[in-house]
């Protein structure tokens, strides 16, 4: 009674007084009470502690028992007490079990070994593969990014006579508009009608919504929210969310009034999604609004919402109440931290920025890759070569050179502070190069006045294969600008449309200024035309 109303603590001080017991059900209650309502730390020390005390004392373990254990380690994600685990079951004749099967094939993807779990879903006889079965495996490759096989795994189960229920189909649904396949979503809609059960589901609806938003069929998505008869705060978060992934971002912004004259009131999942449309749309008002709504309904403090509102105030340029709000947080995470960071570099206070850097440095939360690259780039702008060597290090340290934006910040900084030849070892040492890390070691070689360097370099990226973004070809623009390299400027410019990009306001900005300044402004002022056409 105690572990199903979640008081753990009464459910231990009773279990503590029961005499020495042998017998599992009691044991069970305990672990399955843990995994329910422990939180995820807590879940996999005590669910250990207690599994490690049963097999002590003899306690003879059941399927029950080993499936709470196993949901403990795939929470955590504790892969080697999971891979030990699977071993006993092997060794106990377990391992048929299809709760445990289940178990073991959710936790191996939950520690992010996905071969693993397709072994143990492969050793499963065809008749015995029921729709849990399924819709764990679905599940698991949706939780590791792998939407293609999600797709090829519901039309596997399906050519083996099992359906989706509503279940799988909000695993599917969200796939199929992150891959952007309108007619399979078209074909799915269709079987969701037929399965009017599966139509009037709320989920399965705000589902379908934020699908036709990404797969750009805003009428769709439309139809499918106004059709809704029992339509409520999550479609109208799903549209809201839709609107804003196309780039409709004023609809997004008035749907939290439409839907308010609706009658529904925005739960906190909305302010989430509503402040950065926000941010993104400069809209200092209503992102005060929005903040005093979330006041008064007590949706703060939330380390999330917190995070959002201090990046929201920052691209509207009111740092102060970004600072403000950082300091107010009764939690930091990285994100935080980093939005902190990033706020203070958008608005140009580089030594405040600093200042929050040796606080996180201080803190007990580790700088991810985001955090590295914004702290790699104020030790450029503020010339700090010691300390972005520490963080070199520590980046080094935890092996994550080899990711792309990291590597090319570390050459960006290189680059700004003058040491090209360090720029270039780190540059060499990327495993797999991709046109950010060029596009870095182009900049750094114009930087330190070596144009020919840049050119020559630029020429070599497409020899091997790469093809120029528009921001390699911003960079080497501007190198050919600093250097006055007026023919290969335009040939260079001219480059643009075999890569099929467009060029932007940057891009003809830099030739309008070199065609100037070279002599040549009839062809100035072509650019200029050109440019003028841009929306």
């Amino acid at each position: 009674m105690y572990t199903s109303c979640g008081s753990l603590e009464d459910a231990l001080k009773l279990f503590d007084e029961l005499p020495c017991e042998i017998s599992v059900y009691p044991w069970n209650a305990l672990l399955r009470g843990t995994v329910v309502f422990g939180g995820r730390k807590r879940q996999y020390i005590d669910v250990l502690k207690t599994y490690t005390k049963m097999r002590e004392l003899g306690v003879e373990l059941n399927v029950y028992s080993f499936s709470s254990v196993i949901k403990s380690f795939a929470a955590a994600p504790a892969f080697y007490q999971g891979l030990k685990t699977h071993a006993l079951l092997i060794k106990n004749g377990l391992v048929d079990s299809d709760i445990l099967r289940t178990c073991l094939i959710d936790m191996y993807f939950k520690c992010g070994k996905v071969r693993l779990a397709r072994c143990v879903f492969e050793e499963i006889p065809e008749r015995e593969r029921d729709v849990v079965v399924w819709g764990t495996m679905l599940s698991g490759f949706s939780h590791n990014r792998l939407q293609r096989e999600v797709l090829e795994y519901v039309k596997w189960m399906v050519d083996e006579g099992i359906y989706p229920n509503s279940v799988i189909m909000t695993i599917v649904i969200p796939v199929i508009g992150e891959v952007c396949n309108r007619r399979l979503g078209k074909e799915v809609h269709a079987y969701v009608v037929k399965t009017k059960s599966y139509s009037e589901k709320v989920p399965i609806q705000s589902a379908l919504i934020d699908m036709y938003c990404k797969c750009g069929d805003l009428s769709s998505a439309r139809s499918v929210f106004y059709n809704s008869p029992d339509r409520n705060v999550v479609c109208w978060t799903a549209l809201m969310s839709g609107y804003a992934s196309v780039g409709r971002l004023e609809q997004a912004l008035r749907s939290i009034i439409w839907m308010q004259q609706e009658g529904f009131r925005p739960d906190v999942v909305t302010v989430a999604t509503v402040l950065p449309i926000c941010a993104q749309l400069r809209a200092l008002e209503q992102g005060k609004q929005i903040h005093a709504y979330a006041l008064k309904h007590w949706f703060l403090p939330n380390v999330s919402l917190s995070t959002s509102l201090t990046v929201m105030y920052s691209k509207c340029g009111v740092v102060e109440y970004s600072a403000r709000l950082f300091e107010d947080m009764q939690q930091r995470n990285v994100i935080s931290w980093t939005a902190m960071i990033d706020s203070y570099v958008e608005n140009g206070y580089l030594y405040e920025a600093l200042s929050v850097i040796r606080s996180m440095q201080l803190s007990k939360h580790r700088p991810d890759t985001i955090a590295m690259t914004k702290m790699l780039s104020v030790c450029g702008e503020l010339k700090l070569l010691k300390l972005g060597k520490e963080i070199h290090g520590q980046i080094l340290k935890r092996d994550l050179a080899s990711v792309h934006f990291v590597s090319a910040e570390l050459i960006n900084m290189y680059g700004i502070l003058g040491d090209v030849d360090k720029a270039k070892l780190v540059f060499n040492a990327v495993p797999v190069k991709g046109s950010r890390t060029w596009t870095s070691l182009i900049r750094a070689y114009g930087n330190n006045e070596l144009y020919q360097g840049a050119i020559d370099l630029f020429d070599q990226m497409r020899s091997d294969g790469f093809s120029p973004n528009p921001f390699t070809f911003e960079a080497i623009l501007s190198v050919c600008e600093i250097a006055g390299f007026v023919n290969d400027a335009s040939k260079i410019f001219n480059l643009m449309r075999k890569y099929k990009i467009e060029a932007s306001k940057e891009h003809f900005a830099i030739m309008v200024r070199l065609l100037t300044r070279y002599g040549q402004p009839e062809k100035a002022q072509r650019f200029e035309q050109m440019s003028s056409f841009l929306s």
